[in-house]
């Protein structure tokens, strides 16, 4: 302030004025503000005074961000950031999460492998004896000798065998003693074998004669593959293991007591060896030739519903067990499997004429339901003891008079309840005929009734007999 001045007092701030040497203050320059670390903005308590000089230089603030759009601005590379951050991780994990459970899964396999050949190692190393005994990984069926039965009951657990749920069927063939033939045919041979070590067991041996073709060796093959996919089943014949490693081929299978049925029918009627009695006998009733027939269509129910067409239903390739239960055996053939003259390859020409459906005689269609004519004809076969079928008629005879419509007659001795199933199975158009299952039921209730519907006791000797060895012809 200024004694005795009219003009108005101004009032500078203190922190303003720095050893001023007169009373107008210089303009204050921008950057003396704004770089001097030691200034301080004061508070604005009041309005400042207006400048003395009229054109001050004006003080020129450097250009600014508002506070928003700075924040905005600055926080957006963190957010990518976090983003980024977040995300990747995420994504990699998925990308490289299955190729981690590929390796995981390749390792564990690997392992398995190895452990699967180091068994396979072991077991082959083994004795026989060693593969024989109960094992708490295997499901067994032990090897029993045949034993004596008189019962007439269908039992539904007398297969045996041994079968590892693994399905290991290679078996050591030196570990087989061979005690005779049961059977041959063209180029094959079936033997009785006895199994060493210590749980020894008799078993039966397909194999072929020394001539038999590479065909021949195929159709083993196919029928020991075939037979590898059934479970045991009371009225099919088991396989129980094979050999394979090398030539000659062994198909190994449970050994059926009292062999053919073919046989087993007619050495019945030689002795005379039947008759309507009942209860427990050795000699064969009505009530056995009906359970006979009743076991035949179980055992094709079973393999029907497994896809195998039998080709080759006879009596001669059913087996009889103990408690006169009947197995059929020599079947391999897949269904949907349509081979032209399967049987003329097989078997150089040798059909079996008399056993035939009209569309297998003629244009070579084999299916389920040829195979139920087959049963037909094998129903025939029971209720006449094992007689060749179409008596006094030669092959080219039967062949043509079937495609005619002929069908062979009922047997005096036969009621009409058992004729009329077998009839129903020579249906010419296949799809009228029965199935297995239809068959099983119809003869369930014949087995569950008493009576006598093949009277054994009126069976006429001279009216059936037996035809070997013709030429051309499979019987």
């Amino acid at each position: 302030m200024v004694k005795g001045s009219d003009s108005p007092t101004i009032t500078m701030p203190p922190s303003s004025v720095v050893n001023a040497p007169s009373n107008v203050p210089d303009p204050p320059h921008p950057y003396e503000f704004l770089s001097n670390p030691w200034f301080r903005r004061p508070p604005k308590t009041t309005p400042p005074p207006e400048p003395l000089s009229s054109s001050p230089a004006a003080p020129t603030d450097a250009p600014t961000t508002p506070s928003g759009e700075r924040n905005a601005t600055d926080s957006s590379p963190r957010q990518q950031l976090d983003w980024v951050s977040t995300v990747f991780p995420l994504i990699a994990t998925v990308a490289f999460a299955p190729v981690f459970g590929v390796i995981l899964w390749l390792l564990r396999r690997r392992c398995r492998v190895q452990e699967k050949l180091k068994a396979e190692k072991k077991l082959s190393e083994s004795r026989v004896s060693e593969d024989l005994e109960p094992n708490p990984h295997m499901s067994v069926l032990y090897l029993q000798r045949p034993r004596t039965a008189h019962s007439n009951r269908y039992e539904s657990g007398e297969t045996t065998g041994v079968i590892p749920e693994n399905r290991k069927w290679e078996f050591p063939r030196h570990h087989l003693r061979f005690l005779g033939l049961l059977g041959e045919g063209c180029f094959g041979q079936v033997w009785k074998c006895e199994t060493l070590g210590d749980s020894e067991a008799l078993v039966a041996v397909k194999t072929l004669k020394e001539n038999a073709s590479e065909k021949e060796k195929k159709d083993l093959l196919n029928e020991i593959e075939v037979m590898k996919l059934l479970d045991p089943h009371p009225n099919v014949v088991t396989l129980l293991g094979c050999c394979t490693d090398r030539d000659p081929l062994f198909l190994i299978m449970e050994y059926v007591q009292h062999g053919k049925l073919q046989t087993y029918l007619r050495e019945s009627r030689a002795e005379r060896q039947y008759g309507n009695l009942h209860g427990g006998s050795r000699h064969l009733t009505s009530r056995d030739l009906t359970a006979f027939a009743y076991h035949v269509a179980k055992g094709m129910e079973y393999l029907s519903s497994k896809g195998i067409i039998h080709r080759d239903l006879a009596a001669r390739n059913i087996l009889v067990g103990d408690n006169k239960t009947c197995k059929v055996a020599d079947f391999g053939f897949a269904r949907d499997v349509i081979i032209n003259h399967v049987y003329e390859r097989k078997s150089e020409g040798r059909l079996p004429i008399r056993w035939m459906a009209p569309e297998s005689l003629y244009d070579n269609i084999y299916t389920t339901k040829t195979d139920v004519w087959s049963f037909g004809v094998v129903m025939w076969e029971i209720v006449t003891l094992g007689s060749t079928p179409y008596p006094g008629m030669a092959a080219g005879d039967v062949m043509r008079r079937v495609r005619e419509g002929y069908r062979m007659e009922k047997p005096d001795h036969c009621k009409r309840e058992v004729y009329n199933i077998l009839f129903y199975c020579w249906d010419e158009d296949p799809l009228k005929r029965p199935t297995f299952g239809e068959l099983v039921r119809l003869l369930d209730k014949l087995l569950v009734g008493e009576n006598d519907y093949i009277e054994l006791d009126r069976f006429p000797d001279h009216a059936y007999y037996n035809v070997t060895g013709l030429s051309g012809e499979k019987l």
